[in-house]
C-alpha cells in the first residue's frame, strides 16, 4: 500500500516539474472518458520523449461538442482526440476535413493550426500503415473486408484512397446493413476506379469465393475478441491459401483464432497490435520529437503511414 501511494506521488511530482506556463494542452473529449488509459499512455510518453504538452480527458456529451470545439479555440489547444459518441457531431465544426473524414462524415482526431481546425479519421490509416510496416501495399490489390462498423468503415475508406483496385465488403444483413451499402456508394464517387461490392456475410460460400480471390482480407469485426476468442469470421477454411495476407483489427488475443487458423494454412498473418491505440501514441509523438510541428497524427504520405 506505501510502495503504491509513493509510486503515485512520484508521478505527481514529475508532472509538476514538466508542466510550465508555456506548456501546450491536449485531450479527448467523449463520454463517458474516464476509463480512459489515453491520458496515462499520451503524458507517459510526453514525458520520455520530451515534449512539453499534457493530456486530458473531458467528459463532452454529443449536445456540447460544439462548445468543446470553441474552447480547443480559445484555449489554443493543440489538438483533440475523439470519441464516442462526438465523432459525428465534432467533424460540423471543422474548418477543414481529411479525404477519409470527408467520406465518412466523422473525426477521430483535430489538430489545431493556429485556430485552423482539421478533422482526421485514423482507424484506416492505422490499419494501412500496419501492413506497409509488414511490407505489404495495398495499392493495386483486391481486399475482402469483415464488417461495416466505424473501424471497418475507415478501413474500406482508407483502402480505397490509398489505391486498393477491388473492395470486397462483407457485414450482417441487419438494420445497419444500408449505411454499409452508402458507405460504398461514397467511395465509388470518391475513387470511382476502385470497385467496390456489398456482400451479406451470412453468405459463406460467397465470402469464401471473394477471399480466394483476394490478396489481402481483412477483419474488421469483434468476433475473435475476447469473449469470443475461439471464433473466427472465417467459416471455411479452404479460403486460406499460401500468399494470401490475412489482417486482424482485434488485438486481444495477439493471435486469434482466424490468424492461427490462417497461419496453419500458409498465409501472411499481421495482428491488430499495430493498430492499437499504443502503437498510434507512440508513432505520433515520435512525428512530433523529428519536427512535424504541424500534426498531431501523420497525414497520408507516399511511403509510409500509420
Amino acid at each position: 500500500m506505501f510502495d503504491k501511494y509513493r509510486k503515485r506521488n512520484k508521478e505527481r511530482i514529475s508532472m509538476e516539474k514538466r508542466i510550465s506556463g508555456h506548456t501546450g494542452l491536449l485531450a479527448l473529449i467523449g463520454s463517458p472518458v474516464g476509463h480512459s488509459g489515453s491520458p496515462e499512455m499520451y503524458n507517459y510518453s510526453f514525458e520520455k520523449l520530451g515534449l512539453d504538452y499534457a493530456y486530458v480527458a473531458f467528459d463532452i456529451k454529443e449536445d456540447k461538442v460544439k462548445d468543446a470545439i470553441a474552447a480547443m479555440k480559445t484555449f489554443n489547444m493543440r489538438g483533440c482526440n475523439v470519441t464516442m459518441p462526438d465523432k459525428v457531431e465534432a467533424a460540423k465544426y471543422m474548418d477543414e476535413l481529411s479525404p477519409a473524414a470527408q467520406i465518412i462524415g466523422a473525426v477521430n482526431t483535430i489538430v489545431n493550426d493556429n485556430g485552423k481546425l482539421t478533422g482526421y479519421i485514423t482507424d484506416g490509416e492505422g490499419f494501412v500503415h500496419n501492413l506497409r510496416d509488414h511490407g505489404i501495399e495495398i495499392k493495386g490489390r483486391k481486399i475482402t473486408v469483415a464488417g461495416g462498423g466505424g473501424a471497418a468503415t475507415a478501413i474500406q475508406v482508407q483502402c480505397a484512397l490509398d489505391g486498393a483496385r477491388e473492395i470486397s465488403i462483407f457485414n450482417i444483413k441487419d438494420a445497419f446493413f444500408e449505411r454499409t451499402l452508402q458507405t460504398a456508394e461514397k467511395i465509388r464517387k470518391a475513387v470511382p476506379e476502385c470497385v467496390v461490392n456489398v456482400y451479406d456475410i451470412a453468405d459463406t460460400a460467397k465470402m469464401t469465393e471473394e477471399i480466394q480471390s483476394s490478396d489481402i482480407f481483412a477483419n474488421a469485426t469483434i468476433v475473435g475478441m475476447k469473449p469470443m476468442d475461439d471464433q473466427s469470421v472465417v467459416k471455411d477454411l479452404s479460403a486460406f491459401r499460401p500468399g494470401l495476407v490475412v489482417a486482424d483489427a482485434v488485438y486481444n488475443p495477439e493471435e486469434t483464432k482466424l490468424l492461427r487458423e490462417a497461419k496453419e494454412a500458409g498465409c501472411t498473418c499481421i495482428g491488430g497490435k499495430g493498430i492499437s491505440v499504443l502503437s498510434q501514441v507512440i508513432r505520433n509523438v515520435n512525428e512530433r520529437k523529428r519536427g512535424c510541428e504541424k500534426r498531431i497524427v501523420p497525414k497520408k504520405r507516399k511511403t509510409k503511414s500509420l
